[in-house]
C-alpha cells in the first residue's frame, strides 16, 4: 500500500466544534483539538448515521474564495477527512482469488467491481482487483481504479484493458520504492512484447517534467488499438508532491488523450488509474480530475462530496489526511487561474 500504518492507533469522535481522540495504547489521556469552521456549516447527516447514509449525503460545496480559505484550514480538513467512512470491504466471497490481491486488506467493493469474462475451466478468471469509479457528472464508468499488476495478473490487466475499451492508462508509482515492489512492469521498454494473447508495442515516448507518455499499440487476434500510457514518477513515497503544476497538466493531457483516442479507436472506455494499492494516489488523481471539471463548469467544487463518491465505489480512496489536504491545495492553485 502507498502508506504503511503507524504503530500508534487512534479512536476518533467528531463534533461541530472539536475533534477528540485518544491513543489506544501507551496513553489513556484524551486530547481535544479545537476546530472552529470559518466557512458555512457542513451539510452532513448526524454523527450517528450509518456509513452508507453519510457517503450518500455528506457535502460541502465551496466557492473559489471559500476553497482558498478551506485549503489552508488544516484542522477543519483533518476533521472532515476522519469523519468520512472508509468503506473498506472485509472479505470477498470468491474462493481462490487471494493470490490476485497485492494487499490482503485492499479488496474491491462488490457493487462496482469490474468483472472479466470467465475463461473455460477457470472459475476465478473473472476476478480482478478493480472498481468502476463515477465521474463528477455521475458517468458511472468514467474511471477504473485498480492495483498495480502482479506478475500473475498482467494478463488479467490486459484482458480488462481490451474488454473495457480502455484508451488511457495512468500509472502513479515507481516499480520499486524503498526497495519494496510496488508494481510489476507490464509495458515493454522499447521493443514489443507478448503478454499472453496480447501483443504490445511502443509506438512513441514523450518525456515531460514529471511523467512519461507512451503511445502503445495493442493487438489481439485480428484487431489493434492505440492506448496512451501516462507514467507519473515524481510522487514521493509516503508523502505528496511539492510541485502541483505537472499534475494539473497531467489531468488535462489525460482528458485530451481520451477524446482523441476515442476517435481513433471508434469507441471510448474508462480511464484506468493505478498506483500500487489503487486507493491513495489513484484516489487523488481521480479526485483532481473530477474537481477540475466541476470548477470549469460551475466555478465551485465539493471535495467532500467527491471523496464520498470515490469511497462509495472503492473503499479507502484518498488514503491519508495529507493526501486530502493536497487535493485541496492543487484545486485551490488551479482555481486561481479561473479568477
Amino acid at each position: 500500500m502507498e502508506v504503511e500504518s503507524s504503530t500508534v492507533h487512534y479512536t476518533y469522535w467528531s463534533s461541530p466544534t472539536s475533534l477528540l481522540f485518544k491513543r489506544r495504547r501507551g496513553n489513556n489521556n484524551a486530547l481535544t483539538i479545537s476546530v472552529n469552521p470559518k466557512l458555512r456549516v457542513l451539510n452532513s447527516p448526524p454523527s450517528d448515521c450509518s456509513s452508507d447514509e453519510y457517503l450518500e449525503t455528506a457535502t460541502r460545496k465551496l466557492t473559489i474564495d471559500e476553497l482558498h480559505q478551506h485549503a489552508q484550514d488544516t484542522c477543519l480538513l483533518y476533521q472532515e477527512f476522519w469523519s468520512t467512512p472508509t468503506n473498506h470491504v472485509d472479505k470477498l466471497r470468491i474462493c481462490g482469488v487471494g493470490t490476485k490481491n497485492r494487499y490482503c486488506t485492499i479488496i474491491p467493493n462488490e457493487h462496482s467491481r469490474v468483472k472479466l469474462s470467465e475463461l473455460p475451466d477457470d472459475p476465478i478468471s473473472s476476478y480482478i482487483n478493480a472498481n468502476y469509479i463515477s465521474s463528477w457528472s455521475n458517468d458511472y464508468q468514467a474511471f477504473i481504479a485498480t492495483q498495480g499488476p502482479l506478475s500473475n495478473t498482467i494478463i488479467d490487466f490486459y484482458r480488462m484493458i481490451w474488454q473495457e475499451y480502455v484508451s488511457v492508462i495512468v500509472m502513479i508509482t515507481r516499480l520499486f520504492e524503498k526497495n519494496k515492489s510496488k508494481c510489476e512492469r507490464y509495458i515493454p521498454d522499447l521493443q514489443a512484447n507478448q503478454y499472453g494473447p496480447f501483443y504490445v508495442e511502443v509506438k512513441s515516448i514523450n518525456y515531460q517534467n514529471d511523467y512519461e507518455i507512451r503511445r502503445l499499440i495493442i493487438k489481439f487476434e485480428n484487431e489493434q488499438r492505440e492506448i496512451d500510457h501516462y507514467w507519473y514518477t515524481a510522487w514521493p513515497d509516503h508523502s505528496c508532491p511539492n510541485v502541483v503544476q505537472p499534475l494539473i497538466e497531467l489531468v488535462h493531457h489525460v482528458e485530451k488523450s481520451r477524446i482523441d483516442l476515442s476517435k481513433i479507436n471508434k469507441r471510448s472506455g474508462p480511464v484506468v488509474v493505478h498506483c500500487s494499492a489503487g486507493i491513495g494516489r489513484t484516489g487523488c488523481f481521480i479526485a483532481l480530475s473530477n474537481g477540475i471539471k466541476q470548477l470549469n463548469k460551475e466555478h465551485v467544487v465539493d471535495v467532500l462530496r467527491i471523496l464520498c463518491n470515490l469511497r462509495r465505489d472503492r473503499g479507502g480512496m484518498i488514503q491519508t489526511n495529507d493526501q486530502y489536504q493536497f487535493v485541496h491545495q492543487v484545486l485551490s492553485e488551479y482555481a486561481r487561474r479561473l479568477q
